[in-house]
């Protein structure tokens, strides 16, 4: 759990340096992209996965 929290923030730490060092609103954008685009697939496979297995579930 601890291990989990120190890998946040240093992602944050490291996307703020990103950031930063950004050579134009561009790269800006897609390292946020980069950064968000994981989280939001999993949550639709997660999503997909209740979906289904309510469907599933109601059918029988």
């Amino acid at each position: 759990m601890i291990m989990g929290v120190f890998m946040v923030l240093q992602d944050v730490s490291e996307i703020e340096k990103k950031m930063e060092e950004a050579p134009d609103s561009a790269y800006e954008i897609g390292v946020a992209i980069g950064t968000y685009l994981p989280f939001v697939v999993l949550i639709l496979v997660a999503y997909l996965f209740y979906y289904y297995s309510k469907k599933r579930r109601g059918s029988e």
